[in-house]
């Protein structure tokens, strides 16, 4: 199960941070899918037509705030 339901990048979270969560629909009709921590980084994964590509990644020495998906 994917614990991440969103990612803020950005020091105002409230004006000028920009969001992405798990279904929301971005880049022309794709969806994000998943969003993965790993050692260094944030990754974004989206999909269309079932086929899924990497999307964004962001380094942890950024502003960013996580929401974590609460459905166990």
């Amino acid at each position: 199960m994917n614990l991440i339901r969103k990612i803020s990048i950005g020091r105002d979270y409230k004006n000028d941070a920009m969001h992405y969560s798990v279904g929301q629909e971005v880049f022309g009709g794709h969806t994000i899918t998943e969003i993965i921590e790993t050692e260094g980084e944030y990754q974004i994964f989206i999909s269309k037509n079932d086929e899924i590509l990497p999307w964004k990644h962001f380094n942890k020495n950024m502003a960013i705030a996580i929401e974590f998906n609460l459905e166990y």
